[in-house]
């Protein structure tokens, strides 16, 4: 009897960074105000560290929860991925090391909280991050093949491509071809960070301020639908995919000209809907 699969399904999960200081750093909305805006907009979760005060109102409005770790030295990475499980989170991002981590004692630092993580019943992956063991395409192409090498298995790593495109500065027709190149990495992954970018700048705003798609979000946009692509392209079943629009309000990721960033990070949500649309239609 033929078994059929079921379809992938894309799972969207707002950043509550997006809203700091929003709509005015005098009047920030509440964290109940934060997550009912979450779900109006029609997101599945939210992509936090986990904190006691999230339970009762992802609870009540029905949203799920990626987890997030950071660690320089692994020393705490037990005790903070304990602290996911209980969340209720089944992924997890993991921000690790820092920029001079040896590609070695990265890919211990690796191993030891992927193990430590399906310990636990979770699923760790390593995001791709500037100021962390994985902030060039170099070292994260090393760590991947001694990951490979000492476990047998691809690394799960989170992809968020701004901060590679913008480290090696890359234009946009180079975008798939250059940040696409591992697509079984790619495959692999079920968590991805999808911050819109340029070749300069990190972030690029989504719209003009006046409901108007930015040339530098059209261009992201249709990396975005490739990134999918490749994606829907692995190993059948597919399962799910996380991905994150996100657009931050600090650490110099928000120009002050640019419009403001919740309502542009809603924006990114429909688009990248449309984004995941056209790429199953590519691959049907």
């Amino acid at each position: 009897m033929k078994i059929v699969s079921s379809p992938p399904r894309l799972v969207l999960c707002a950043t509550l960074w997006s809203m700091v200081g929003h709509p005015s750093p005098r009047r920030e909305w509440s964290l109940a105000r934060k997550l009912q805006a979450v779900k109006a907009a029609g997101f599945d979760g939210i992509d936090e560290m986990f904190r006691p005060e999230f339970a009762p109102y992802l609870q009540k409005l029905g949203l799920q929860i990626c987890g997030r770790v950071f660690s320089r030295d692994g020393r705490d990475v037990r005790r903070l991925l304990a602290i996911e499980a209980r969340g209720g989170a089944h992924y997890v991002n993991c921000m690790l090391g820092e920029h001079d981590t040896t590609p070695a004692a990265a890919t211990r630092l690796i191993i030891r909280t992927v193990r430590e993580a399906r310990r636990l019943g979770l699923s760790a992956h390593v995001e791709t991050h500037r100021d962390n063991c994985t902030e060039t395409p170099e070292k994260l192409a090393e760590i991947a093949a001694r990951y490979r090498r000492e476990t047998g298995e691809l690394l799960p790593v989170t992809w968020d491509h701004s901060h590679l495109a913008v480290m090696k500065h890359i234009q946009p027709p180079d975008f798939a071809k250059r940040l696409l190149a591992t697509p079984r990495l790619i495959q692999h992954s079920h968590l991805f960070h999808c911050r819109p970018f340029g070749s300069q700048h990190a972030q690029v705003p989504v719209t003009d301020g006046r409901n108007r798609l930015t040339p530098e979000f059209r261009d992201y946009l249709r990396f975005a639908e490739d990134l999918f692509t490749a994606w829907l392209q692995g190993p059948a079943p597919r399962g799910e995919l996380w991905v994150t629009p996100e657009l931050g309000t600090t650490g110099g990721y928000h120009v002050s000209t640019n419009p403001p960033v919740w309502p542009d990070t809603v924006r990114c949500l429909r688009e990248l809907r449309g984004a995941w649309r056209r790429a199953l239609a590519r691959v049907a």
